[in-house]
């Protein structure tokens, strides 16, 4: 199953790539778990300088920036 982590406080931005990420496993149809991360401790544990920041399968995908739906149903494809 993918594992997709959305890194971020909290603030608007990070509630904005959350919901992109969950509307692109909606479209896809695909198994994956969304967890949302808001962990300050976590999140600089990874290395992110910038939120938000989304993770797939562990692998940092963007930071700092919102991917809209269809650039995250590209990266969930690939």
């Amino acid at each position: 199953m993918t594992k997709i982590e959305v890194l971020g406080t909290g603030c608007v931005k990070c509630r904005r790539l959350l919901a992109n990420a969950e509307q692109a496993v909606k479209e896809l149809k695909i198994g994956a778990e969304v967890i949302k991360v808001d962990d300050i401790d976590a999140i600089v544990d990874r290395g992110v300088m910038m939120t938000p920041a989304l993770f797939i399968n562990g692998e940092v995908r963007a930071e700092g920036r919102i991917p809209d739906v269809n650039e995250i149903k590209k990266m969930l494809t690939e």
